[in-house]
């Protein structure tokens, strides 16, 4: 008789973590080059727009309000973004409209002059309603676009460094170099007051020298922007995304997916928002007063009044340049740092103590220009002249300075939220729109409160500043004591488990 033989099924083997491929290096640095057209714009408005808008008509203390476009469009346009994108699995239609966007922008604001007088503004009053209204509109479009465009950018590098850890923070590094590269570009441009005789037909009868120089730069972004959008999404390949099963997986709407995201934030996120949100309390407060600093209490002008102020200003565009010399030098560096230091999570915290020396030495610069102004008053009894050299270059050196934690600042966290979120299995584009809340909270907070702030200690910037430092000190030490480390570069699948772990 024969005995049938049973057979135990043999348990089934732990499944090994995905692998997912990543791009070439070439590739990578394609899709971040796009940051310089998006900074240069950016750099344009910085240095350009404040003054053009007083020139039709709107008032100094009104200007203000515009840039709050800035953290508002990108406290609802980025997660939105994100979060859609994430659901398509796709980046590029994002990036695409985005550039699009930036070109109208662009056409609205540069042409705002000439529009309203087209419309009715009379070239002989101060204020111009209709060209403001057009300015605005363009202004509000050109904030939404390049925040449309910023977070998909992120997320393709994300997308397409595969699991790598390694290279996702490389890819960020490029992204912050792109960025000292626009500003490089954008600040250069905007200093120079003959590029409107490249296109000798910006200048018109409603639009004078400065608004045609205007037109030049934001033509010659847009050029950029445009070039090497359609280079990297020609040249790169997008990821096969997912196909998302609806009976699984039902579409929610997007502020339900937004308070779900926050609720299923891990702690590594939530400690990474933390130390982000003061990062960036520490340095808006310079990153907004920065010129006005050289200004005011390095030079000792007054806005309007004499020529002291204004050479302080171009002094503070001098120090930007420096700024992002430095700031694209060592982003191209910070993996070298990384690995000196110990790991990112202990550069990022350590160049926190450097930014918070770097804005308490504002307070030693000013002092030591306030005397040098007040030792020769009492000599001569003139008007005060100029810092001495000395100080000048203090202060030059100060803003080079900055530009070391500044290339930190713009790669790492977003590296970082990157890793956090592939672990975590929480979609590239809504984590980073959730990391910018982190960013633009902040910005608002700032912006109205510095004011106030400021005029409670008698004026100027020094109190802002101070407060910078005592933030990025808290910065410093959240991210050395409490912000995980990420996960090893290529991690074994026994490793790669344990990581997974220690995210849940």
């Amino acid at each position: 008789m024969e005995v049938e033989t049973i057979h135990k099924p043999k348990p089934e083997p732990e499944p090994e973590p995905q692998t997912i491929p990543s791009t070439p290096l070439r590739k990578i640095i394609l899709v971040a080059s796009i940051a310089a057209g998006i900074q240069f714009g950016w750099a344009l408005q910085l240095s350009l727009l404040t003054p053009y808008v007083q020139l039709l008509g709107i008032p100094h203390t009104w200007a203000a309000f515009i840039w709050l476009c800035g953290p508002v469009s990108g406290m609802l346009v980025q997660p939105i973004v994100g979060y859609h994108s994430d659901r398509c699995g796709r980046r590029r239609p994002f990036i695409v409209a985005g550039s699009s966007l930036v070109a109208i922008a662009v056409f609205l604001i540069g042409y705002a002059a000439d529009l309203g007088h087209l419309f009715g503004d009379s070239l002989d009053k101060p204020t111009k309603p209709r060209a403001i209204a057009v300015f605005v509109v363009g202004f509000w479009i050109l904030d939404v676009a390049n925040n449309m465009l910023q977070g998909p950018c992120r997320a393709l590098l994300a997308d397409i460094s595969g699991s790598d850890t390694r290279k996702m923070r490389t890819a960020n590094g490029f992204y912050s170099f792109f960025m000292a590269v626009g500003n490089v570009l954008g600040f250069s441009a905007g200093s120079y007051t003959h590029l409107h005789k490249m296109l000798p037909f910006t200048m018109t009868k409603a639009c004078d020298v400065y608004c045609a120089n205007l037109k030049t730069c934001f033509f010659l972004s847009i050029a950029l922007l445009i070039a090497l959008t359609i280079l990297a999404l020609t040249s790169v390949p997008e990821p096969t995304p997912e196909v998302v099963d609806e009976e699984i997986a039902p579409a929610v709407p997007f502020f339900t997916e937004i308070v779900a995201a926050f609720k299923e934030l891990q702690r590594p996120m939530w400690i990474l928002l933390v130390v982000t949100c003061l990062n960036w309390i520490a340095w808006f407060p310079f990153l907004l007063f920065d010129t006005d600093w050289m200004g005011r209490e390095v030079y000792g002008g007054e806005v309007g009044n004499g020529r002291l102020y204004d050479l302080g200003v171009r002094a503070g565009a001098l120090g930007l340049m420096l700024n992002s010399v430095v700031l694209g030098c060592v982003s191209l560096g910070i993996e070298i740092l990384a690995r000196a230091l110990g790991g990112v999570k202990r550069l990022w915290g350590l160049v926190n103590f450097l930014l918070a020396i770097c804005l308490a030495m504002t307070v030693l610069i000013t002092k030591l220009a306030q005397s040098a102004r007040h030792g020769a008053v009492s000599v001569s009894g003139a008007q005060p002249p100029p810092p001495p050299a000395g100080i000048k270059a203090g202060a030059l050196a100060l803003f080079a300075l900055l530009g070391i934690p500044q290339a930190i600042t713009y790669s790492v966290p977003f590296a970082l939220a990157s890793i956090f979120c592939s672990n975590s299995g929480a979609g590239q584009g809504l984590s980073l729109g959730v990391l910018n809340l982190a960013i633009v909270v902040p910005q608002m907070v700032v912006s109205v409160a510095s004011g106030p702030w400021d005029a409670l200690f008698g004026g100027g910037n020094l109190p802002a500043f101070v407060v910078g430092a005592i933030a990025a000190v808290l910065s410093g030490i959240l991210a050395l004591t409490m912000l995980p480390s990420p996960p090893p570069d290529l991690p074994t699948a026994k490793n790669a488990r344990a990581a997974a772990a220690a995210f849940h």
